[in-house]
């Protein structure tokens, strides 16, 4: 085991964010359609290509203003853990409202990942995302994903390693 890396997995409700949890870690959290499900934060560790990822799935939050619980948990952590990662998930079919967490967890300066989850929901609504333009824009690796179908957790994980790696030299 060559080390120890934190992600926190922060997103707006309903983006999908503990769905991405629970692909990550193998966790089967119970994932409930309402904003304020996740109200507190939840770990999980998953050990993956010589390294143990230790996961926090924060509470569901639009902003980082700590006006409410799910807030202030999950400011405080961005601040005072410092995670080696943070994976910001976003709802595809929801970009913009979605984007304004990123934006805010980006002024942090801690390495980010967004993962661009639901682009299957995305593109059945007739919304076509580019990844490679809205990484760039970002200046952040954008990962497409349907997490629900496992679809894309790989690449994320290689890109939260790569991330946490580069972030560290």
């Amino acid at each position: 085991m060559s080390s120890t890396l934190s992600v926190a997995l922060a997103g707006n409700p309903n983006s999908g964010k503990t769905t991405v949890f629970n692909a990550l870690t193998g966790s089967d959290r119970h994932v409930g359609n309402w904003p304020g499900k996740t109200v507190e934060r939840w770990e999980g560790v998953r050990e993956h290509a010589g390294h143990r990822l230790t996961v926090v799935d924060l509470p569901g939050t639009y902003s980082l203003t700590a006006s409410s619980l799910e807030e202030a948990i999950a400011r405080d952590v961005l601040v005072e853990n410092r995670p080696d990662v943070v994976v910001v998930v976003v709802d595809a079919a929801h970009l913009e409202r979605n984007l304004f967490l990123a934006t805010q967890i980006l002024e942090f300066g801690v390495p980010v990942i967004v993962g661009l989850n639901m682009v299957d929901t995305a593109r059945a609504g007739g919304i076509e995302l580019d990844a490679g333009v809205l990484a760039d824009r970002l200046g952040v690796p954008v990962v497409p994903m349907v997490a629900r179908k496992g679809i894309g957790v790989d690449t994320l994980l290689a890109s939260i390693l790569d991330t946490a790696v580069e972030s560290r030299r």
